[in-house]
């Protein structure tokens, strides 16, 4: 009986020595084996951000952080007393040179082509009275009658009045024809000029309403409502949520099956370390300050940084940017 109970025993020592041997082995094993290397990286999206040509005074937002907005879309107005005032002036300066143009188009006023004629009229007559005094004195002359004082006279009197009146001609042809067709271009271009003036400030007119330039997340609002802003000041972010991809930063070293066009696996601890499928797109050497230096002599180099990025293959719900992607990975 007592030995049947002494070869229990040891059966019994046996057997937790084999699990204790059993137990030390595993534990050896999972110690031994390398744990896997993390690369983190973060979603990234294209960020616009929204500004004018203008200066002037934000009247009204029209939209909000978190606000979804698409191309075209208002999302906010801006008062600029200045710029009312610059059309104001352009549109004076249009009117002045419409109605120069008009006036250089229509010639003189009929008054003043009435008058130009009837003083032609007039020098006309005066001419030809002028004419007849001339023959009298010249036959008188011929008699030798008078002295060629008086006949010189006479003749230079007659060349004055028709002088006169082809002077009083020109004028009146000039009312009938109206400006010079130089000074009615000149005035179309004075249109043209102040036309364009008015079109340059109703242009910046538009910039008074700020526009999206594409679909996306307002993430950033940056003046408050009555606040100034100058010319190309940005007042908002929008993200184009449609087009995320991850970038990571990895040692050169570790890049063993990250190439363009490969796929990788990817836990995102902010969707519940689902993993998902990624597929790399850009690999890129990063600045000399990102570069990993050796410490030792032998065995190590010195080793460079590479820029990854990389798009899901498929869309992933709820990922935004700035979310933390991890890859876990073994060195050999």
């Amino acid at each position: 009986m007592e030995t049947s109970k002494n070869k229990n025993s040891l059966l019994f020592g046996l057997i937790g020595l084999l699990g204790v041997i059993i137990l030390v082995a595993m534990i050896g094993f999972y110690a031994a084996k390398p744990e896997p290397l993390i690369i983190q990286g973060e979603a990234e999206a294209n960020e616009y951000r929204v500004s004018g040509k203008i200066p002037g005074r934000i009247s009204q937002f029209l939209v909000e952080e978190g606000s979804q907005v698409k191309v075209g879309d208002t999302l906010a107005l801006l008062n600029s007393p200045e710029l009312m005032a610059k059309l104001e002036q352009a549109q004076a300066a249009q009117s002045a040179a419409e109605a120069q143009n008009r006036k250089a188009l229509k010639g003189a006023r009929q008054e003043l082509i009435l008058g130009a004629y009837e003083m032609w009229q007039k020098a006309e007559v005066g001419a030809d009275i002028a004419k007849k005094s001339f023959d009298r004195v010249q036959k008188l002359y011929d008699k030798e009658v008078i002295p060629a004082q008086k006949r010189d006279e006479a003749e230079a009197q007659y060349k004055a009045a028709v002088a006169t009146a082809k002077a009083a001609k020109s004028q009146y042809d000039m009312a009938i024809n109206g400006a010079e067709s130089e000074d009615k271009a000149a005035a179309l271009a004075l249109v043209s000029r102040a036309k364009g003036a008015v079109d340059e400030v109703k242009s910046y007119l538009g910039e008074t309403c700020f526009i999206s330039p594409v679909n996306g997340e307002v993430t950033e609002i940056f003046p408050k409502t009555g606040e100034l802003v100058g010319t190309g000041a940005p007042i908002m972010s929008i993200t184009d949520m449609s087009d995320i991809w991850f970038t990571f930063n990895v040692r050169e070293d570790l890049l063993n099956g990250m190439a363009v066009g490969s796929d990788l696996k990817i836990k995102i601890p902010a969707l519940g370390n689902e993993i998902y499928d990624v597929k790399v797109t850009f690999i890129k050497a990063m600045a000399s300050y990102a570069t990993w230096r050796a410490t030792k002599v032998n065995g190590q180099f010195d080793a460079k940084t590479f820029e990854v990025k990389a798009k899901p293959i498929t869309a992933i719900s709820n990922l935004r940017p700035g979310m933390t992607a991890i890859i876990e990975t073994s060195v050999k």
